[in-house]
């Protein structure tokens, strides 16, 4: 069996290990890797600006949503407050993350330059005026037009360069992000009336569930593998086999499933067995020897949400009675989404910049709150009578998690980096 999913590391520890190019004659404009040398260090690469704005507005538009919630308030723009809710966690927060992500990604991949200065700056602002349409253009035809911006420009940027460095094996991710500037696309449709309204949300959806698995599936055994062998352990992380393959191909079936048809019995068995199969996979990575380093364990953790997400979605589908949709959703989104962002978030940040790959007391506090707050956003829709309060309490945690990233890296990302090496 034969699955065409890009091979090669995402996403490397530090960016030492970025091709470099040899600078034309009488380019000194630029360094070794291509940054503009002219450009403020938080345009120097693009994990740093998507990053930065992506968690802090996280950590902000929750508390924005609770308000709304409980106290019957409306945004000023085109959609509903739980609409609003969903598009800025969708295509606000985790968008500028995947941004991030896969700008820093692309030089690893293909040799080429990395985005920075003005054309950086131009597509966080595209990002930016996305977001402030989306709050207060009441105009839902004006909204979708400035919000897609973004989305649009990042697609276009990021398929110029597998296309320009012929790097075909990433052009599955590539496509991902094509599909998902489509769910945003149909989120926007869905508010105007012209498809069904939560369409985009499950094609979003599946395709981040699909993209944690992929790329998940790369750096959570590759990373572990590494520290594992510093370590000198006998006991490593299982190599990419048929079981790999088999859980990435459920999955993907699973996630083809609940985008076309949601509420099938046979889709609710495929999401039921894709979570199986991801439990399957992450037990042969070795996870229980990283439980002392965080910024290990975190990854694990992570992934570990995205097979307890999907058997949650197939027991919702095959036992509403039993599992609420909502707490199966949000053990994707607040579960597996929010962790494994902060988990790639802060270690990278700390190894683009020059630093030690380690956690300190203020990043395993991060990682508390988040992995807490996503507990209790999940039990909330159990709680019957104390829904309210554990709502409340998950949503100051999990915002928590995000503010406390923006405060703790802001200056990283904002500042230089800590070594002399370029």
């Amino acid at each position: 069996m034969s699955i065409p999913f890009p091979t090669s590391p995402s996403f490397p520890d530090s960016d030492r290990s970025v091709p470099r190019r040899r600078r034309r004659a009488g380019d000194l404009s630029r360094d070794g890797r291509g940054r503009l040398l002219a450009a403020p260090p938080i345009l120097s690469y693009g994990f740093r600006p998507f990053f930065f704005a992506g968690a802090l507005y996280a950590g902000l538009a929750i508390p924005v949503w609770l308000w709304l919630y409980f106290g019957g308030h409306a945004m000023p723009g085109s959609f509903s407050g739980l609409t609003w809710h969903i598009h800025e966690m969708l295509f606000g927060y985790l968008a500028a993350v995947v941004a991030g992500f896969i700008l820093t990604a692309i030089p690893n991949w293909t040799g080429r330059l990395p985005l920075s200065g003005a054309p950086l700056a131009v597509l966080a602002g595209l990002w930016l005026i996305g977001r402030l349409a989306c709050a207060v253009v009441a105009n839902p035809w004006a909204a979708a037009g400035l919000d897609l911006l973004f989305p649009l420009a990042l697609m276009a940027s990021v398929w110029r360069e597998v296309i320009a460095g012929r790097n075909w094996k990433n052009a599955p991710i590539a496509a991902m992000l094509t599909l998902f500037a489509l769910g945003n696309a149909a989120h926007h449709a869905g508010n105007i009336g012209l498809l069904q309204s939560d369409a985009g949300v499950r094609l979003t959806l599946g395709v981040i569930a699909m993209l944690i698995a992929l790329i998940g599936g790369r750096i959570v055994p590759s990373f572990t593998r590494n520290w594992l062998v510093k370590a000198g352990a006998d006991r490593l992380p299982a190599s990419m086999g048929r079981l790999d393959r088999i859980a990435l191909l459920t999955t993907a079936l699973a996630a083809l499933f609940w985008i076309a048809v949601p509420d099938r019995p046979v889709t609710g068995g495929l999401l039921l067995a894709a979570g199986g199969l991801i439990a399957a996979r992450l037990a042969r990575w070795q996870g229980q020897s990283v439980m002392r380093e965080p910024i290990l364990a975190i990854l694990h953790i992570g992934y570990a949400w995205l097979a307890a997400s999907l058997a949650l979605l197939g027991l919702a589908v095959l036992a509403p009675a039993m599992i609420p949709a909502s707490a199966a959703l949000h053990a994707l989104t607040a579960g597996a989404v929010g962790t494994m962002t902060l988990a790639v978030m802060t270690r990278a940040s700390l190894g683009h910049t020059g630093r030690p790959i380690e956690a300190d007391g203020w990043t395993v506090a991060i990682y508390a709150a988040v992995t807490l707050g996503a507990l209790a956003r999940v039990a909330a829709p159990f709680a019957a009578g104390a829904y309210g309060p554990i709502l409340v309490v998950g949503g100051i945690l999990w915002s928590g998690a995000f503010l406390g990233f923006a405060v703790r890296f802001g200056p990283i990302l904002w500042g230089r980096r800590a070594t002399a090496r370029a």
